[in-house]
């Protein structure tokens, strides 16, 4: 017996020691990781955070969202993956929903940007918060959201054979305790025996929703240190806290983090007693009547997270700036740059009317328009901007760069382009302002057909009330759309000794050098080639026919 509680005091303080262990190691790696790049980590993969933001968005419709072909075509997750250094998954969730939905009318901005503001000015409660969220943790595919949105549908059938099985060796166990009755201590095992085998078969079937309720408890049961540490969103947090305090207590069978050292203890009572499905549904029981406490306590939560992460993000890059709104349909920004390049050129921004941006390849022409359009979307969702200064009035963001046969499955890419431009311009005839950006519109198509059409596009765009922003080879969308369209053009330069060299500046008017001539020249092309190739093009620019 003195054997047995000597084995059992033992491991009790194992256990504590190395949770000592485990949350001095967190607080060091917080310190450690603060105004640095987020590290790739195994967790926030973006089919679990696209996900869990459906679910929500399903729950809080927005005004606006950024579409899949804009995400995909401006890679909006590595820019994501640069802001991510949220601590918990209900942030990193939060921080991936805020990013693809446009707050148009500010309502949100304000609130978030005072969180962000405040922790950076008291660095200790920023530090104290991170590690009480990294005590949360990260789980993908938590289904938090799936819960919260109808928690009623979650429920497990048949309940009472999970009381029964659960207090068949607990009743027998406190029965042998009173009669001495040896049979009863027989039950007992017999008992725990067939709660192992149901256990098992259950926990394989229900693997999914046990491992979500473990991090859905763990997290409620973690608001109660988050109410602690002092940020303006701390009322609030400990009166949901305090209401939703009978779910932590209900959910005890999940209350030990998952992959701590603890963990294997419990796991052996939960299959003895079959606690986490009877806590199960004692859980959704409760959230099914605290569902609206619920979804804002972890809203704050995420909120609290995705700030912390901004700031950080403020931090890294070289500069940003608080966007303004301004009543005309424009976007002019001060030293605008890309912040997924290692060293970014600025460039002015002074969008007024719809732009043709002209160029050679790798010029600097699409990473231009690129940089434009996700800091149209950055300070319209986290609210700041890669520039010294940046202003525009609130609007959509479209983009029709680049397509992949993914994104329209079975199309060729001439009809995958018209698809994509046709979504533009379907929401620019609900006569809301949007910035349309495209890549080489329609060159998909031959010569003749893709500046007819695209200057109809183009000329058709310029009449509403939203802007433009092509990118094209074209030189004669420039002459055709003159009167009606801005021109600014990339330029390089060509010579024999560095071959071709790009300063990636901005500059006025379109585009007038023809250096992929002389860049056959300097490539060594027979001369012949390069001689008649002049010749051609002398004869197209006076004669305008071949």
């Amino acid at each position: 017996m003195v054997f047995m509680l000597g084995a059992v005091g033992f491991v009790i303080v194992l256990i504590v020691v190395l949770a000592i262990r485990e949350r001095l190691l967190l607080k060091q790696r917080i310190a450690r990781d603060w105004q640095r790049v987020p590290a790739v980590t195994n967790f926030d993969k973006e089919d679990s955070l696209k996900e869990a933001w459906q679910i929500y968005h399903k729950l809080n419709p927005s005004q606006s969202t950024v579409d899949d072909i804009t995400w995909h075509d401006l890679d909006m997750i590595r820019v994501f993956e640069l802001v991510n250094g949220t601590k918990s998954s209900v942030g990193a969730e939060r921080l991936y929903q805020k990013m693809r939905e446009f707050d148009l009318d500010g309502k949100e901005g304000s609130e978030f940007q005072e969180l962000v503001t405040f922790f950076a000015e008291h660095d200790q409660e920023r530090a104290e918060m991170q590690y009480q969220l990294a005590r949360a943790g990260k789980r993908d595919k938590n289904f938090v959201w799936h819960y919260l949105h109808n928690p009623r549908e979650n429920q497990l059938g048949n309940p009472l054979i999970y009381y029964v099985l659960g207090s068949l060796p607990v009743v027998s166990l406190l029965l042998f305790a009173l009669t001495k009755i040896g049979p009863l201590v027989l039950v007992a095992i017999v008992g725990i025996m067939i709660n192992v085998v149901f256990y098992m078969q259950k926990k394989e079937v229900l693997q999914r929703e046990l491992l979500s309720m473990n991090y859905l408890v763990c997290l409620i049961a973690q608001s109660s240190n988050i109410a602690k540490v002092s940020q303006p969103l701390q009322d609030k947090i400990k009166t949901l806290a305090k209401e939703l305090k009978i779910i932590a207590r209900l959910g005890f069978a999940f209350r030990v983090k998952a992959n701590s050292e603890a963990e294997v203890f419990f796991e052996y009572l939960n299959i003895a007693f079959m606690l986490p499905f009877i806590s199960y549904n004692l859980v959704l029981k409760k959230l099914d009547t605290h569902q609206q406490e619920a979804i804002e306590l972890l809203e704050m939560i995420g909120n609290i997270d995705a700030a912390i992460a901004v700031l950080n993000f403020k931090q890294i890059m070289p500069y940003v700036c608080q966007p303004e709104t301004t009543e005309t349909t424009q976007v002019v920004a001060e030293e605008m740059y890309h912040p997924l390049l290692q060293a970014p050129v600025v460039n002015p921004v002074n969008w007024h009317k719809s732009t043709l941006v002209t160029g050679s390849n790798a010029s600097g022409k699409s990473t231009y328009i690129k940089g434009v359009a996700l800091n149209a979307i950055l300070s319209q969702t986290i609210g700041l901007a890669c520039a010294k200064s940046w202003k525009m009035k609130a609007g959509h963001v479209l983009s029709s760069m680049a397509l992949e046969d993914d994104l329209f499955q079975g199309d060729s890419y001439f009809v995958a382009e018209i698809k994509s431009v046709k979504r533009i311009i379907q929401q620019v005839k609900k006569g809301e302002t949007c910035y349309c950006f495209v890549d080489e519109i329609l060159r998909g198509t031959n010569t003749i057909e893709r500046i007819a059409a695209s200057s109809a596009i183009v000329e058709w765009l310029t009449k509403s009330q939203s802007l433009g922003f092509i990118a094209t080879h074209d030189i004669e969308l420039t002459e055709i759309l003159n009167d009606v369209c801005e021109n600014i053009h990339f330029e390089e330069q060509v010579t024999e000794e560095e071959g071709v060299e790009f300063d990636y500046v901005l500059y006025q008017g379109p585009a007038r050098t023809r250096n992929a001539l002389k860049l056959l020249k300097v490539m060594a092309f027979p001369k012949e080639i390069v001689v008649e190739a002049e010749s051609k093009a002398r004869h197209f620019e006076d004669s305008r026919s071949w």
